[in-house]
């Protein structure tokens, strides 16, 4: 063939063929979902979690999965997203689920429970131990598919507008405080008080609680708590690895392309390193500045903590005896956390307390 007909034949071959698409994205149907959150747009961490999760989502697909982030109160409010979407009101909701204890116990363990497991340790139970498979094993009777998606990791223990000097001062002590810690605080003398995110700080200038806890320096400077209660105490023994958690209507998620699953697991790790990420840089610096402000910063006594863990074990056990999903996940959870402390004070908690001495000194 000469080489000006090779050349004329090329466009007329070229012309005649398709580049077919890649299978995967032939099975990839158009999907618009909805996602209640049940954080206040102002915590960009906390809420931002949901919108970093959906924009992954969006990206691994090209588009073709696509989540539509809402604040509490624009569809549901704030502590009825599991409820959303049990029903198939919304197709998911980014959450703490112990804040819906008053269903059962048992979701408790789906963010932390008093004296459980800091946030590495969390994400070790949930993703190489049982954590994950006994949780949805337990929210399947809701309609719900759980998956982890964020952490805050150790919380602090809260803003007090009088001194907490002994036990004796949690006696008739109203305290904002989420989940089944309340039931700790109730035992060893406190009233507790489940108020969403965004009304705790009126009710602590009004004086209708007397303290409240919410998270971290980053998210408590952003609500202001500072003004109204000077004493801010630590740690947040409820809260040593504060989990969020996606959670999915369970008919659509079993209704997803296998490749969507995998999909949304993926972003929800990515979206979960996000927050804790965000959240290590960003606490110190909140710190300093409420330290600065006046901020009075405060251990709470050996009495109390010792109260209040020797209270969150008796009711584990009440618990236990009565709920069989709770008891699992308790047993669980509670032999991880023996387990993973003999490695941690070998060499996790040596080397930071050498580090954090070495800081000390200058």
């Amino acid at each position: 063939m000469k080489r000006r007909d090779f050349l004329a034949a090329v466009p007329a071959a070229a012309a005649g063929t398709t580049i077919a698409m890649p299978a995967i994205a032939q099975s990839m149907p158009e999907i618009k979902w909805r996602l209640t959150s049940s954080f206040p747009k102002s915590l960009d961490t906390l809420y931002g979690v949901s919108e970093v999760f959906a924009r992954h989502v969006a990206e691994m697909t090209d588009n073709r999965f696509q989540i539509q982030c809402f604040a509490p109160g624009e569809i549901v409010p704030a502590l009825q997203a599991a409820d959303a979407v049990t029903n198939g009101t919304l197709e998911m909701c980014h959450t703490a689920a112990y804040y819906f204890v008053g269903k059962d116990p048992a979701f408790a363990f789906g963010t932390a429970i008093p004296f459980g497991l800091n946030a590495r340790q969390q994400s070790a139970w949930f993703t190489n131990g049982d954590g994950q498979k006994l949780f949805n094993d337990f929210v399947a009777k809701y309609n719900i598919h759980s998956i982890m998606c964020g952490n805050t990791g150790a919380q602090m223990g809260g803003w007090f507008r009088k001194e907490i000097k002994s036990l004796e001062d949690m006696k008739g002590l109203k305290f904002r405080i989420g989940g089944f810690a309340g039931r700790v605080v109730q035992r060893v003398g406190g009233v507790p008080q489940q108020i969403a995110g965004g009304d705790i700080y009126p009710a602590l200038e009004k004086g209708t609680i007397d303290g409240a806890e919410w998270v971290g320096p980053h998210d408590d400077e952003k609500l202001g708590f500072a003004k109204v209660a000077p004493f801010y105490y630590y740690p947040g023994w409820w809260e040593g690895g504060a989990a969020l958690c996606v959670m999915v209507n369970r008919e659509k998620w079993t209704g997803l392309p296998k490749a969507y699953q995998a999909i949304i697991n993926a972003a929800a790790h990515e979206a979960g390193n996000w927050c804790m990420g965000r959240y290590d840089t960003q606490n110190p610096l909140a710190l300093k500045r409420l330290v600065a402000a006046g901020t009075q910063l405060r251990p709470f006594p050996a009495d109390v903590m010792e109260a209040c863990w020797k209270a969150a074990h008796e009711i584990y056990a009440e618990e236990s005896a009565r709920n069989p999903h709770f008891k699992a996940l308790w047993e669980s959870q509670s032999a991880f956390r023996g387990d993973s402390y003999l490695w941690w004070q070998v060499a996790e908690l040596t080397y930071d307390t050498f580090q954090i001495r070495q800081r000390a000194r200058g």
